[in-house]
């Protein structure tokens, strides 16, 4: 059965952070709340993880996974991003956005898009799960928590709970969250491209 953490949506208590974070180092896969509805995380390094989150899913070899960023400059450890894509990033980050750029070697390469060596990136703007990542020190693998047959992401950690109890490790509760997936912006070829429209205003990405 998974653990349950309930924290406050404001402002969460380092305690249970603390938990929830050596429960990812541990190698649990969790779901956690974001800006852009509830997602399944682990620790980069964690294989099983991965493969959890594939089979949860019903994912194939083409998804995308992201990593979900601290900040700008964690994420620039991990992505390519050129200048023009460095200002509009930037200006859109913290919030509910996802960008696919060329990986650095730093990133497995199980991670990767397989053919075009590219990993989805994105910077929450979310307080729990933005006190998660500081406390980890690293960005977690996570995929937004749709589950097959449905559009949208999962909004409620009770109902999380009670439907992938054997599923996952630890949910954590914060509060109902919005749910509505990330805007998802291509710019691993050196301009904006978008592939899905969701959350976060896709008007500054049209060219």
């Amino acid at each position: 059965m998974a653990r349950y953490v309930d924290v406050h949506p404001d402002n969460p208590q380092p305690r249970l952070i603390a938990q929830v974070a050596d429960a990812v180092r541990d190698d649990a896969l969790i779901a956690y709340p974001t800006d852009s509805g509830y997602a399944l995380g682990c620790r980069l390094g964690n294989r099983d993880g991965r493969d959890r989150i594939v089979t949860i899913r019903e994912l194939d070899d083409k998804h995308h996974f992201t990593l979900m960023c601290s900040d700008f400059s964690q994420l620039g450890h991990f992505v390519k991003i050129s200048n023009s894509a460095f200002r509009a990033i930037r200006a859109a980050t913290p919030g509910p956005y996802t960008f696919v750029l060329p990986a650095t070697p730093e990133v497995p390469r199980r991670l990767m898009h397989p053919r075009k060596r590219t990993v989805g990136v994105r910077i929450p703007d979310h307080a729990v799960c933005q006190a998660l990542l500081t406390e980890l020190g690293e960005p977690m693998l996570t995929s937004s928590l749709i589950l097959p047959g449905e559009s949208e992401p999962r909004a409620l950690g009770w109902e999380i709970k009670e439907e992938l109890d054997h599923s996952i490790d630890l949910v954590v509760e914060a509060g109902e969250v919005l749910a509505e997936p990330t805007t998802v912006v291509d710019w691993s070829e050196g301009s904006p491209e978008l592939i899905r429209v969701g959350a976060g205003d896709a008007a500054r990405f049209e060219e």
